[in-house]
């Protein structure tokens, strides 16, 4: 079925959940989710002027949860009670999974990717040369570059609800340290550095210090920045109080290659991973 006939009719049932009683339109979602699986769609794509998000994709997840029962599965000693199936085929994609991670059908990985013991959610898109480490979670419709790494516990949030809401992305190259969190469609920009317990969220202030004067970035983190959590007064009615931000406090070297210019940044601003 051609894309443009795929969108019409999930459009559709989205408009109407009583269209998926017809199997024309149930087939639709199940196909998209299918393509979304096998990295033939994609929720948001990135062109000359910036990220598109497909809403329309995201509908079709939504409804496939209302198509999916809940069934037992078991994976060795483990036992699942899901809408959604685990993904299959790992082998044959040259994608490595190590026990007990979980990726879920319809996340697409590509060849080289790697999941630790961490969780890769419905609708994800996971570059090749990227290591999702242990216990770190890539959220529904989440958007990995390639040769990114997401460190121990890092939380990256899913977005399906709006569903033109951008979800969340994190691009090529970029390292994001321990326990950090990027949520709300928060975007990393390429090859950008995290440190250790950066939170970010749509309206948190990532505040540029490199200068003499302070330059405020809300929702995106610029490409190659080195950043680091940090605080910033705030007056309320109570009183003042601290609330937090990030703070860019340098950038990777263009004149290294990513890997060594990485350690370096880590090394000059004695950044926490």
């Amino acid at each position: 079925m051609e894309t443009g006939d795929l969108k019409r009719l999930v459009e559709a049932a989205y408009a109407d959940r009583a269209l998926l009683a017809e199997p024309r339109h149930a087939d639709a979602v199940k196909e998209v989710v299918d393509r979304l699986d096998r990295g033939l769609l994609r929720v948001a794509e990135k062109a000359a002027d910036g990220w598109t998000t497909h809403a329309w994709i995201k509908e079709a997840v939504l409804l496939y949860f209302v198509l999916s029962p809940l069934s037992e599965a078991d994976a060795g000693p483990l036992h699942f009670h899901d809408k959604v199936p685990v993904k299959s085929g790992l082998a044959q994609a040259g994608v490595r999974v190590v026990p007990p991670g979980t990726v879920r059908y319809g996340a697409f990985l590509e060849r080289g990717a790697v999941v630790m013991p961490g969780f890769v959610n419905i609708g994800a898109w996971v570059g090749g040369g990227t290591m999702v480490d242990t216990w770190a979670t890539v959220g529904s419709c989440a958007q990995i570059g390639r040769n990114v790494h997401l460190s121990g516990g890092v939380g990256i949030g899913g977005v399906l609800e709006p569903p033109q809401a951008a979800p969340v992305i994190v691009e090529d190259g970029a390292f994001i340290g321990s326990r950090c969190i990027v949520v709300e469609g928060a975007r990393v920009e390429a090859e950008a550095v995290l440190g250790a317990g950066v939170t970010l969220t749509a309206s948190t202030p990532v505040i540029d210090v490199t200068s003499p004067r302070e330059v405020v970035y809300k929702g995106r983190v610029p490409p190659r920045s080195v950043v680091i959590p940090g605080m910033r007064a705030k007056r309320f009615p109570a009183g003042e109080f601290m609330v937090p931000c990030a703070l860019i406090i340098g950038q990777r070297k263009a004149s290294t290659d990513s890997k060594t210019s990485l350690n370096a940044a880590l090394r000059d601003f004695a950044v926490p991973v």
